[in-house]
């Protein structure tokens, strides 16, 4: 994965399977692959199946909605095991928080991290089992 950008390498990995389709139906692998310095908290297949086929389906057709939800899960910064745990303002616009230390981290104290700090070209990928829900400040626009 180190010599691939991050959709790329995301796409080459069987645990990411349904994200990579997710960034792949949002229309986000160019903007992925060309961006620079990023973490990426990536939910495997089994955090993508916790949800249900039904509302993972839900999600993939409204793009606006998914485009949203995978871009809280990057933080347009490179960050190592020493500089996670904080507060980190996310591709999306809103913050997201990580706690822990070593190898024991968790994210918005709702995902655990499972692997961590693997290289692509472009990002950090933490794999986490769970995935994040945009806090709802801002209402989501109805799907038309």
């Amino acid at each position: 994965m180190a010599s691939q950008p991050v959709a790329t390498a995301v796409a080459s990995n069987p645990q990411l399977s349904t994200l990579a389709n997710a960034i792949k139906t949002a229309g986000l692998t160019d903007t992925l692959n060309n961006a620079q310095n990023l973490t990426v908290f990536a939910p495997t297949n089994d955090a993508f199946n916790q949800l249900g086929q039904s509302q993972i389906n839900a999600l993939l057709a409204n793009k606006t909605q998914l485009t949203q939800v995978l871009e809280y899960h990057v933080v347009p910064q490179r960050l190592t095991p020493q500089n996670l745990a904080g507060t980190h303002k996310t591709m999306e616009g809103q913050n997201l928080t990580v706690t822990g230390s070593g190898e024991d981290f968790t994210v918005n104290n709702t995902a655990s991290v499972v692997c961590g700090n693997i290289k692509t070209k472009n990002a950090t990928v933490y794999l986490i089992d769970a995935v994040l829900t945009v806090p709802s400040s801002t209402p989501t626009p109805a799907a038309t």
